[in-house]
């Protein structure tokens, strides 16, 4: 392992061992919500019902069109009809929560942990500057015997506005701490939002609720209560709500014992033949026991006492060097690169491990640490607090307050590098990379514009990376090509296009593309729109050729929604703006589906997020 990515490991440990956002929660843990009727919750309001389909319109306030089915919860609430809220049968704690879910236009929600603490669902496609009241924040106390202006306190808002527009799905996670009260009921903490993920971001963290929203069941705090939906602020879908309660008590260390030996192991030594450099009974697993700076192995021995029978996941991690975790005398983790996951059945019991570290990488600091997720159990961390040592970097992020540019490598899922990206940042919160080998727009993404550390850490690797929430377009290819037939293949290289970049020009910061392709130069200019609601792209060829195409999109569902407006994988819109009078085609390309139109010269179309 290099430095860089021995830098990027020390970064997500130190998220997953002082944040809590890592994998949290074994997959089989989870439990779902059943929304094929209502018997989940407790007297369901008239104005929710179990769906199988819901489309929202753009421009329509608060209303929702739905088809008769399963699958989906929905809200159906406008200005003459009245709401309520709804309660699960769900009582809980300390809970990760999370689930899909639909805004209709102009519409608000909330999820009320435990009846009391409220996370807003909202409309807030567009907004620049999100408040408290906006998707993602946690909504704020309210207190009536305040000046006026004073009364409303303790919001928070999101960190970036990363909400998606009216009739798009949306995903929220959320990991919530209950407050703790001692025997007498006396509360000794506040509830929590550990964490809060919105569209695949961090919007919240590690937030303190020293009492109810405004809004809550009540103003009594308990350390169980019901999970409740708003329903008197507008319609609102959900779907696949899952999760999972953390009500058990995690496993404790006991009779620990440690031994240092001086040497450079690439494996575990027969300790018989070395002498200890030091040992000892220290009261926590750490490495600060160890006094070399490299080139020696720290066993530890003691037992871990299991109060709940059943699946356990533990995380190792020896930076410079490697280690294994046994449980029983059973090999349970066994490092690479510097850290190792693995998992064990364990029964009720006070069971024997051990753990060995052998470090000999000398530019890496030693930090042992060690974390348990089990049934019913938050992941814990069973050793110090240590990864202050691994020098986690302060991230080198790009802001785009006025129309911005940064070429660089772009990653993109399945191992993708695009070579030659341009990121397009703008004030609106509204981005996207342009692929200048293929004349294509690969990726767009909500939110703030680039994270440049890969790229200008150290030696840096030359790459960047949206730092906000993304809807990547597929593997690159030609936006445009010539079809000989209407179901002939969109061959994703240039061979045979006489393909050439010929770079781009600026106007007020804003870059129109060129390039050659079939003999004749396109022009390809992207704005955003107003308020950053999508971009609206225009496509025109300096000289028409015979049989050519745009690929204006591909996904595994491409629904019609109106004349010229489709629906990509429930995820992004397409509005056909000006086709010249061309007529667009979905079709079937393998388990995919392309909607893809003819260009004669001209083409306006607008991608809308």
């Amino acid at each position: 392992m290099n430095r860089q990515h021995y830098t990027q490991f020390c970064i997500a440990l130190l998220l997953v061992n002082l944040l809590g956002i890592g994998d949290i929660s074994a997959q089989s843990l989870k439990s779902q919500i059943p929304l094929n009727d209502l018997l989940a919750f407790t007297t369901p309001a008239k104005n929710w019902e179990i769906v199988g389909k819901v489309h929202a319109d753009l421009n329509i306030i608060n209303e929702f069109t739905v088809v008769k089915g399963e699958g989906i919860l929905v809200n159906r609430v406008d200005k003459m009809k009245s709401g309520s809220d709804l309660n699960f049968a769900l009582q809980h704690g300390d809970i990760d929560i999370e689930m899909d879910y639909m805004m209709s236009r102009g519409a608000s929600s909330g999820i009320f942990l435990q009846g009391r603490y409220e996370v807003k669902l909202s409309d807030s496609w567009g907004i620049i500057n999100p408040k408290s009241s906006d998707n993602g924040g946690v909504y704020e106390r309210w207190d009536d015997s305040k000046p006026e202006g004073q009364k409303a306190y303790e919001g928070h808002a999101p960190r970036q506005n990363v909400s998606r527009a009216p009739g798009l799905w949306q995903h929220i996670k959320v990991s919530f701490q209950a407050p703790r009260f001692d025997d007498k009921g006396v509360k000794t903490a506040n509830a929590k939002i550990l964490y809060l993920w919105l569209n695949g971001i961090l919007v919240q963290e590690n937030i303190e609720l020293s009492g109810p929203t405004k809004g809550a069941l009540d103003n009594k705090e308990v350390a169980d209560g019901p999970l409740r939906f708003q329903g008197n602020q507008g319609a609102v879908a959900f779907k696949n709500i899952s999760y999972t309660n953390f009500n058990k008590s995690h496993p404790k260390i006991s009779q620990l014992k440690y031994v240092v030996y001086k040497g450079n192991f690439s494996e575990e030594p027969d300790y018989k033949a070395f002498k200890p450099e030091a040992q000892g009974t220290p009261l926590m697993l750490t490495s600060s026991v160890v006094k070399l700076d490299n080139e020696f192995v720290l066993k530890y021995t003691g037992f871990l006492n299991i109060a709940e029978p059943g699946e356990y996941r533990f995380k190792l991690s020896v930076p410079g060097g490697n280690g294994t975790l046994k449980i029983n005398n059973i090999k349970v983790v066994d490092t690479k690169e510097f850290t190792g996951v693995g998992a064990s059945v364990l029964a009720v019991a006070e069971l024997p491990f051990e753990i060995f570290y052998t470090k000999n990488v000398d530019w890496a600091k030693a930090a042992l640490g060690l974390t348990v997720t089990g049934p019913g159990i938050r992941e814990y961390l069973l050793s110090d607090v240590n990864v202050s040592s691994l020098e986690a970097i302060d991230k080198i992020l790009i802001n785009a307050k006025e129309n911005t540019i940064l070429r660089s490598f772009t990653d993109l899922p399945g191992n993708i590098r695009v070579n030659h990206a341009v990121g397009v940042g703008s004030p609106e919160q509204l981005h996207y990379t342009y692929d200048l080998d293929n004349g294509m727009i690969v990726q767009l993404w909500r939110g703030e514009f680039l994270d440049a550390t890969p790229m200008w850490h150290e030696r840096g690797d030359g790459s960047s990376r949206p730092a906000g929430s993304v809807q990547y377009f597929g593997k690159p290819a030609p936006a445009i090509r010539r079809l000989m037939t209407g179901d002939a293949a969109w061959v994703t290289d240039t061979t045979g296009t006489d393909f050439k970049p010929k770079g781009y020009t600026l106007a007020d910061g804003r870059p129109t593309f060129k390039y050659l392709i079939y003999g004749t130069l396109v022009n390809d200019a992207s704005t955003v729109m107003p308020e950053g609601k999508g971009i609206r792209r225009e496509l025109s060829l300096e000289s028409p050729v015979t049989g050519t195409f745009v690929r204006l999109a591909t996904g595994r569902k491409i629904e019609v929604i109106k004349s010229g407006m489709y629906c990509i994988d429930d995820n992004y819109y397409i509005s056909l703006d000006g086709t010249g009078g061309e007529k667009p085609v979905i079709r079937n390309s393998g388990s995919f589906q392309e909607l893809i139109i003819p260009i004669k010269q001209k083409l306006t179309y607008s991608i809308i997020l």
